[in-house]
């Protein structure tokens, strides 16, 4: 079975940095697609970025964008979420997720697993 594992959440000032970890646990994790995901209350669970599993290929949403980085190491099992330039409206539960599929990848039920998520919380 897979299981994932988010860590490297906490408090941080806007403009601050942090990077997000995803521990893999299971089989064939180069064979899956992960990606971040942010979600606040009341609110749907948002798409942040996602990284294939084939080439590498990123794919970023546009409140990410010049900001965020995703990036992943096979060989430890492991997705990163690298967050710089942090505001304030980053503040939120993010989770990591993988999928085997290649289709709808930006979308909450395009993804078959998930982390428990970690609290990121940019103060001003």
């Amino acid at each position: 079975q897979v299981q994932l594992v988010e860590s490297g959440g906490g408090l941080v000032p806007a403009g601050g940095s942090l990077r997000l970890s995803c521990a893999f646990s299971g089989f064939g994790f180069s064979s899956y697609r992960m990606g971040w995901f942010r979600q606040v209350p009341g609110k749907e669970r948002e798409f942040v970025a996602a990284i294939s599993g084939s080439d590498g290929t990123t794919t970023l949403a546009d409140s990410a964008k010049g900001r965020f980085a995703i990036s992943r190491d096979n060989a430890k099992n492991t997705v990163y979420l690298q967050m710089n330039s942090l505001k304030l409206e980053d503040t939120a539960v993010y989770f990591c997720a993988a999928t085997m599929s290649i289709f709808g990848f930006t979308t909450y039920g395009g993804y078959d697993h998930w982390g428990q998520g970690t609290q990121v919380t940019v103060s001003s």
